[in-house]
């Protein structure tokens, strides 16, 4: 076949991976051969061309051969990164203090992609001995994976914490009062990928070459992504010069929205790596945001090695704001992780440490979770609030809402 503008041929040949990258054994060389061949029939089946947004779909989420979907793991030390609440319980012990007030008789917290369930097993404890759990602690999780290694850790807790958890394969259909909270959720949402020319706008998606192997294709930008594109550059200082490569993901407003049908009142919490819109779409970005994760390296080739790896992009938060605001949420709150944590109390968890040993050991942890080069600054906090007077304590300390 032809092969299509802009095509660049996956790393998927023969020979040591990239970047220094662990190459897949046993196990994992008959899922990637099942994803890459999955992949590659629904190309085929698309006439050769696939929105990117369509391949993450199938990448990520598609039963026993998406990321999600499959039984590797993808947390801690023995998977493909590290989330806050894998690092530390002291994280979830900073929500738990802001959930606190929101919580108690009738109120339920919902979490959205609890992972491990290392999450839910902090702020479980953490709300018994605040004396604020809620009547029902939801988990919506997507893939029947996860979902087993989070039965298998919570299984742990003492009885009167264990039967406030209910799994749930769908949205509440009943409104909830208390809290949803959606930790590295927004980042998994499928997007789309442009480019800038000098004669307008590429949609980046995924077609073959003559060999068959999965790669980038461009094709002229329409419908729905051209407006939202021309929308934007309207709107931002710079707009988009030629050579910018980036993402946009449109499914937030439906999610967002959703949510927010949900909540009845209360708070919808976020955390997650990403900006606001004109620092998102700064030339200095000109390359984009797109990063996969494969055994704690970071590199962006999303064809390298499909059904093993994440791929994500960072969250545009004002789009955020924009949905929460359109589906009558309240942008209570936004600030960096690190401000959100310092306002929060994690000080406090810290000097509670019963020796100089622990201490040491949750400072550590501290670190990681503050430090503008790791987590502290590239991940942002937001709270969206409905029928709530004041906002959440944890957002006291900073207010970057003028930079959405």
């Amino acid at each position: 076949m032809t092969v299509p503008p802009e095509f660049t041929a996956p790393k998927i040949a023969a020979g040591p991976p990239p970047g220094g990258l662990p190459p897949p054994t046993g196990e994992q060389l008959a899922q990637l051969a099942s994803s890459s061949a999955a992949l590659q029939a629904l190309v085929r089946a698309q006439g050769g061309w696939l929105p990117f947004d369509d391949y993450l779909q199938q990448l990520l989420y598609a039963p026993g051969l998406g990321y999600y979907s499959a039984g590797a793991a993808k947390f801690g030390a023995a998977g493909d990164f590290v989330t806050a609440p894998e690092l530390s319980a002291l994280f979830g012990n900073c929500i738990a203090r802001q959930c606190a007030p929101l919580l108690g008789a009738g109120a339920a917290l919902l979490e959205l992609g609890a992972g491990s369930g290392a999450l839910a097993e902090t702020l479980l404890r953490r709300l018994s001995q605040l004396q604020a759990l809620p009547r029902h602690y939801y988990i919506l999780e997507v893939s029947a994976d996860l979902r087993e290694r989070q039965h298998a850790r919570l299984a742990s807790l003492p009885p009167e914490l264990l039967g406030r958890v209910q799994w749930l394969d769908a949205l509440p259909a009943q409104g909830l009062r208390g809290v949803v909270l959606a930790n590295e959720v927004a980042d998994a949402l499928p997007f789309q990928c442009f480019a800038a020319t000098d004669t307008g706008y590429l949609e980046r998606g995924v077609g073959l070459d003559a060999d068959g192997n999965l790669g980038w294709a461009a094709r002229a930008a329409g419908g729905g992504l051209l407006r939202e594109l021309e929308r934007l550059a309207a709107e931002l200082p710079a707009g988009f010069a030629p050579g910018f490569h980036g993402e946009l993901c449109r499914r937030i407003d439906p999610w967002i929205a959703s949510l927010a049908a949900v909540l009845d009142e209360g708070l919808l919490l976020l955390f997650d790596y990403g900006l606001g819109r004109s620092e998102l779409y700064h030339p200095q970005r000109s390359a984009g945001t797109l990063r996969c994760h494969y055994r704690h390296r970071a590199h962006d080739d999303p064809f390298l090695y499909p059904g093993l790896q994440d791929v994500s992009a960072w969250v545009d938060f004002t789009r955020v704001a924009e949905a929460a605001s359109s589906a009558g949420l309240e942008v209570a709150g936004y600030c960096t992780q690190a401000a959100f944590l310092l306002a929060s109390g994690i000080e406090q968890d810290i000097l509670a440490a019963p020796d100089g040993a622990q201490r040491a050991r949750v400072s550590a942890q501290a670190r990681e979770l503050l430090m503008p080069g790791e987590m502290g600054e590239t991940f942002k906090a937001m709270a969206l609030t409905r029928g709530v007077g004041t906002p959440p304590a944890g957002f006291g300390l900073q207010d970057l809402r003028r930079l959405l």
